[in-house]
């Protein structure tokens, strides 16, 4: 989770989606590679943000199935959901800074939203999710 510095959230809208598919930057995390280590390399490589600080962690790991009718069709497959581990980092730069225009490019567009809003723009079977999110993390917006 990306906050600004009024505490408004980056989301961004997925390319590969013809539904309005809007989340927060996430990835995998390489064998031997730290948690917080994944999510500052993935925060770069799907935004370009670099000038960002981790201020939160979520404790517990947090998990979504895909829906049946996702199910076997993304990811070539070979999961059925994801078990993350999220971390709220403050962006310290200026909005020209963020690039979705990255090598292999998951966004076709992004916004600055606030936590309350967030289950709204999210995809069904991510709101459970983002609504632990946003109660974890709402006093970073106050």
């Amino acid at each position: 989770m990306l906050l600004n510095k009024h505490g408004k959230v980056f989301v961004a809208k997925r390319i590969d989606t013809d539904v309005e598919a809007w989340q927060m930057p996430q990835g995998g995390i390489d064998e031997g590679e730290d948690p917080q280590e994944a999510a500052i390399r993935e925060l770069e490589e799907e935004t370009g943000v670099t000038n960002a600080t981790i201020i939160a962690q979520y404790d517990d790991w947090l998990s979504y199935d895909l829906p049946d009718e996702l199910y076997g069709k993304v990811w070539n497959g070979r999961y059925g959901g994801q078990k993350m581990k999220w971390y709220v980092m403050r962006f310290n730069g200026n909005d020209s800074d963020i690039n979705i225009e990255t090598e292999h490019p998951e966004f076709s567009t992004w916004k600055w939203t606030d936590m309350a809003d967030l289950e709204n723009i999210i995809v069904p079977f991510k709101k459970d999710l983002y609504k632990k999110l946003s109660k974890k993390f709402s006093y970073l917006t106050e």
